[in-house]
């Protein structure tokens, strides 16, 4: 029996049949976009993270991770160069062969000793190079005794002068040469109770400035006194008078050609330091001592 017509019609069904075509290329490039968006999701992820390093670190750090990737040290194990492994870094059939002993040699790289010294004449170099506090001092040595000898010259060339050898004395101690100007019971290199150098006192302090010109050293003055104290040690007392004569010492220098930058301290003592402790009052302990330090390497590092 024939199937019944929709709404009372008795007629056949219609039958619809749809084509579909499909191409054989379309599946491949349906994955394709796929792999290009992961590539720039990966290149947007690396962008944005060194875009947060640059922001994040400081100059010395990026320099850090700059020589990371730029290593400027050969590493001879790594890169097969050289006698660092097997058969020095060269498989048994290679035909890159370099001198009698190939893959046995190491090519140079920069590095420090294991025990971190130098040569010989580590820091010994001559002029434009660094040289050793060793070197330095015996250097400075040299030049104290040249100007000792400088000085005690003059003393005798100068009748004027001559008086005065036994006033001034040179004393190497740890930290240079100290050159004391001393008084005694017949002479006192500065007016009594005052800071105004005598006429013969100067001119000695002067010579000193001329061979002492001739160094690079630092200089430090010290004014000493004796303990004979002061009626009233508020208005003058020996703190005042020991500086004061360090500095008016200090000034005769500079007028002798001594650059001020070559001045390190200034200072008095007073009596507290006595050349005669036995006798705090004796007139030698009232004194200046100029000492020629050690220069910069050889003393104070």
């Amino acid at each position: 029996m024939a199937a019944r017509a929709p709404h009372g019609a008795n007629q056949p069904p219609k039958i619809i049949v749809k084509k579909i075509y499909i191409e054989g290329h379309g599946g491949h490039h349906g994955g394709a976009w796929k792999v290009a968006y992961a590539d720039f999701v990966t290149a947007m992820m690396a962008f944005f993270l060194l875009m947060w390093l640059l922001g994040a670190t400081t100059e010395k750090q990026r320099k850090g991770i700059a020589d990371y990737f730029a290593p400027t040290i050969l590493n001879t194990k790594s890169l097969g160069i050289g006698g660092g492994g097997l058969l020095g870094g060269q498989s048994v059939t290679t035909d890159q062969r370099t001198g009698p002993h190939d893959g046995n040699s190491r090519m140079p790289a920069i590095v420090s000793r294991p025990d971190g010294t130098g040569g010989p004449q580590m820091g010994t170099g001559k002029k434009g190079s660094l040289r050793s506090r060793e070197a330095i001092a015996a250097e400075d040595r040299q030049n104290f005794a040249k100007l000792k000898q400088q000085v005690e010259q003059q003393l005798k060339e100068r009748k004027s002068l001559a008086a005065l050898a036994k006033h001034i004395r040179f004393t190497m101690t740890p930290n240079g040469m100290r050159i004391d100007l001393v008084d005694d019971a017949d002479y006192s290199m500065f007016g009594l109770g005052t800071t105004a150098l005598e006429s013969d006192a100067a001119s000695l302090i002067g010579m000193v400035a001329e061979g002492i010109r001739a160094t690079q050293n630092p200089i430090m003055i010290r004014g000493h006194t004796d303990s004979l104290p002061y009626g009233d040690p508020r208005a003058m007392n020996n703190w005042m008078l020991a500086t004061g004569r360090a500095e008016a010492t200090r000034r005769r220098l500079a007028l002798g050609g001594i650059p001020e930058n070559r001045f390190h301290r200034i200072e008095g003592v007073a009596d507290r330091e006595p050349m005669i402790v036995d006798n705090p009052q004796d007139p030698r302990n009232r004194r200046v001592a100029i000492t020629l330090l050690y220069r910069a390497g050889a003393f104070g590092q």
